[in-house]
C-alpha cells in the first residue's frame, strides 16, 4: 500500500527533517527517501541535486499547494 506525504517537519534552518504520512506514521527523511525508491510513496520522485545527492521531489503537476515545501507543519 502507497503513502502520501501529508504534512512535514522543518529544522532551523528550514530544510524538511521529518514527513508525516497519510497512516499517520512520521519518518525521517532518509526514511523517506527509501520508501520512495522502493515505490511506496505517492507523487513523490527522488532526483539528483547540483550536490549529487538524492532530494525528494512532489511530481510536478502545476499545483504548487502540494509541493513538500508548502505542505502543513506539524
Amino acid at each position: 500500500m502507497s503513502e502520501k506525504i501529508v504534512a512535514v517537519r522543518k529544522n532551523n534552518q528550514g530544510s524538511i527533517v521529518e514527513m508525516k504520512l497519510s497512516s499517520g506514521q512520521v519518518v525521517g527523511y532518509k526514511e523517506a527517501q527509501q520508501m520512495a525508491r522502493d515505490g511506496m510513496l505517492e507523487h513523490v520522485n527522488l532526483i539528483r541535486g547540483k550536490d549529487n545527492e538524492e532530494h525528494l521531489r512532489s511530481e510536478p503537476d502545476g499545483d504548487p499547494t502540494n509541493n513538500l515545501a508548502n505542505l502543513p507543519l506539524f
